[in-house]
């Protein structure tokens, strides 16, 4: 009973933007530098990894390829676990940590287009094609770009809270559909062959560099939308003091 009360008071301490603030401020410098090392260490095991004997030495692709259609999805997951806290639990950080991740989810979404597009003219012949898992790719880089336009078209963040949130909790009917659109549909993409039930079924020697680039990847994700946090924050801080001096100048005329 007490782990509870204590963890739930930690919870409600993070609700306080001044708190984030001050733990961000800690926690990132040891972040960014885990993200980097990884990174590194990522590359370097890619690189060294074995060329395929069917694709050759564009089999490289994938460890860039693959986390970032991992990230792609993880992102928005990310955006919609905060849409929830924005609707049901109207946690002050919800919508910032929301709006903060979609620039961050469609950067990813558009590398993972971009690699693939790379990829896949040399092995299927042509930069792109209508299939199930591209489509809905493509759909979830629209969905993202829709919600930054809606948060810019707003001045005040609270107004826009809402209606994002959502908007994004029925776009995650996408997240799915991109995972098993191979198995759904008849699709160029080869089924799964990392997270699967009866365990992966690509060789160690492409596997270890692929999840080390993962896990490098999500680092950066987090990294990145901290930073994005904080100053989202102060942004806000900002406009609420121009409005109050605002309003303090009009009142005085």
């Amino acid at each position: 009973m007490s782990d509870t009360i204590v963890s739930q008071g930690w919870f409600t301490s993070l609700a306080n933007p001044t708190r984030f603030l001050s733990l961000s401020g800690k926690i990132l410098p040891f972040l960014a530098a885990a993200a980097v090392l990884t990174l590194v260490t990522g590359l370097y095991m890619s690189f060294a990894a074995p060329e395929d004997y069917q694709q050759g030495i564009t089999v490289r692709i994938m460890f860039i390829h693959v986390p970032a259609a991992w990230l792609a999805m993880m992102c928005y997951t990310v955006m919609a676990i905060s849409s929830i806290g924005t609707l049901v639990w109207r946690h002050p950080l919800a919508d910032v940590a929301a709006k903060t991740a979609a620039p961050i989810g469609a950067a990813f979404t558009f590398l993972s287009l971009l690699t693939g597009s790379l990829w896949g003219r040399p092995m299927w012949g042509t930069w792109w094609v209508w299939d199930a898992r591209l489509t809905s790719v493509f759909v979830l880089f629209l969905m993202y770009l829709g919600l930054m336009a809606l948060h810019r078209a707003m001045d005040d963040p609270a107004r826009a809270a809402r209606p994002a949130a959502v908007l994004t909790l029925v776009g995650f009917i996408n997240i799915p559909i991109i995972k098993f659109s191979v198995d759904w549909w008849n699709t160029l993409h080869q089924p799964a062959s990392v997270i699967r039930l009866d365990g992966p079924t690509i060789h160690p020697s492409m596997l270890y560099p692929l999840l080390v680039m993962a896990i490098a990847y999500t680092l950066i994700f987090f990294t990145l939308h901290l930073m994005a946090m904080r100053n989202e924050i102060w942004r806000r801080r900002v406009q609420t003091m121009r409005r109050q001096a605002a309003q303090s100048i009009g009142q005085g005329a």
